[in-house]
C-alpha cells in the first residue's frame, strides 16, 4: 500500500476513488500476484502531469526493489523515456528501431515518425 500511495485511502472501495488512485490500485492489484514480469498497455492514459510523474516514480521502484521487468505500450514519451531501459519503437505495424532512450531519442526515423520532421528534434519534450 505504501509503494502505491494507498495507504490513506486503503479502506474506500475503488469505485469510489478518483481515476488517478484508480489506475494505482490497478497495478498493486497486479502486483500482488508477485509476477515476474508486468504488462501495461498505456497505464499513463488519463492521468494528469503529477499522476504520470507519480506513476513514474511507481514504476521505477517497483522495477529497482523487485527482480521485475516492465513491458509498457505507451504514447508518453516522458514516461517512457524516465522509467525504460531498452525501448522498442513501432510505428504502423512496422519496427522501425529498438535500443537505450538515448538511442531512440536521436534516431531520425523516429524523430520523423513521431514529430513529422526530419531535422533533430527534442524526443522527449513530447508527451
Amino acid at each position: 500500500m505504501e509503494l502505491f500511495g494507498l495507504t490513506s485511502v486503503k479502506d474506500i472501495p475503488a469505485k469510489n476513488l478518483p481515476y488517478g488512485i484508480q489506475r494505482r490500485v490497478e497495478i498493486a492489484r497486479a502486483m500482488a500476484t508477485l509476477p515476474k514480469l508486468l504488462l501495461l498497455d498505456e497505464p499513463s492514459a488519463g492521468l494528469n502531469p503529477s499522476e504520470t510523474e507519480e506513476l513514474v516514480n511507481i514504476l521505477q521502484n517497483l522495477h529497482r526493489k523487485n527482480d521485475l521487468t516492465i513491458f509498457l505500450v505507451e504514447h508518453d514519451m516522458k514516461l517512457i523515456m524516465a522509467v525504460c531501459q531498452k525501448i522498442q519503437v513501432i510505428d504502423r505495424g512496422r519496427m522501425l528501431t529498438m535500443g537505450t532512450p538515448d538511442d531512440v531519442r536521436h534516431d531520425l526515423r523516429v524523430v520523423e515518425a513521431y514529430l513529422g520532421k526530419s531535422d533533430r528534434g527534442n524526443i522527449d519534450a513530447q508527451g
